[in-house]
């Protein structure tokens, strides 16, 4: 029986159910884009963001092609529209059998929500979410579970980054640190962990997760016009357009880019601004360390 996967040495282009060994040092990445088609939320230019996303990867940065794994729902494969089994599946492969040296990338784009905490293992009550196509009957992608299926499976010398462009999504990885920027430039470190009734361990195994995420908890990720004359996440449109054209940047230096970016492109409304937020499994210099995927 087809299964639609297709074989590149030891790297896969698809999710199956008893994946090759990544090789070493092997880059990865999931992009997966939701635009909720025939519904009246339905979202604008996601393949477009979903497409530059995948650019930057594979022309700038030399992520494989053939691993980088895609789902939309303009794929003629089954297996690669984003449902939640799918996007499940996809992100059991990018971990499966991670070891030293791997760079492993999530990078999602359609809605996020907020939900009363089910389990006590958040300090202010609620727990975030991703909304996968099918998410009216099957449910949402709970930030436990993204926390338990790719970032605690991260060994030593692995790191993984997730680019999350979705409404509520300032937490969606559940990362134990969150990085609070001030406009000149000086941050702290909030460590996540305090305060949940339910003290519950988030880290990894020894690698590095960082998410950067389109906005706080409770705030909302815009799709402005004002980038490309269409409509484009704003968190992607930024972290692509900075990434590509600024090569050698710290963490602090591409956070504080799109900051500005964002704040340059802001339509002219009465919407509360965008804050961009970076988490990570540790704390570290953002000023020092360089972005690298």
């Amino acid at each position: 029986m087809a299964t639609g996967i297709q074989q590149c040495g030891q790297c896969i282009s698809g999710p199956q159910t008893h994946p090759a060994p990544p090789a070493y040092g092997k880059k990865r990445a999931v992009l997966c884009g939701v635009s909720y088609l025939q519904t009246t939320y339905k979202l604008k230019g996601v393949t477009d963001d979903v497409k530059r996303m995948r650019y930057l990867l594979v022309d700038k940065l030399k992520f494989p092609s053939e691993c980088v794994l895609t789902l939309t729902e303009e794929e003629a494969d089954p297996t690669k529209i984003p449902t939640l089994q799918n996007i499940r599946t996809a992100l059991r492969w990018l971990v499966q059998n991670c070891q030293a040296g791997d760079s492993l990338v999530f990078y999602f784009v359609g809605h996020g929500q907020r939900q009363l905490d089910s389990n006590g293992d958040e300090a202010d009550g609620f727990d975030e979410a991703l909304l996968p196509v099918d998410h009216a009957t099957e449910g949402a992608l709970v930030d436990d579970e993204i926390n338990e299926t790719i970032v605690r499976p991260l060994p030593h010398g692995a790191k993984l980054h997730a680019i999350v462009d979705a409404s509520h999504s300032g937490t969606v990885l559940d990362l134990p640190h969150i990085c609070r920027m001030k406009s000149e430039g000086f941050y702290d470190w909030e460590n996540q962990t305090y305060g949940a009734p339910v003290p519950t361990f988030k880290g990894t195994r020894g690698g590095l997760a960082v998410s950067f995420s389109a906005c706080d908890d409770d705030e909302g990720a815009g799709r402005p016009p004002t980038f490309t004359g269409k409509m484009a996440g704003a968190l992607t449109f930024s972290f692509t357009q900075t990434v590509y054209k600024n090569p050698g940047l710290t963490y602090g230096h591409l956070l504080n880019a799109i900051r500005s970016s964002l704040r340059k492109n802001k339509p002219k409304n009465n919407l509360p601004d965008q804050v961009p937020l970076l988490s990570s499994s540790k704390q570290f210099d953002l000023y020092s360390k360089k972005f690298e995927l």
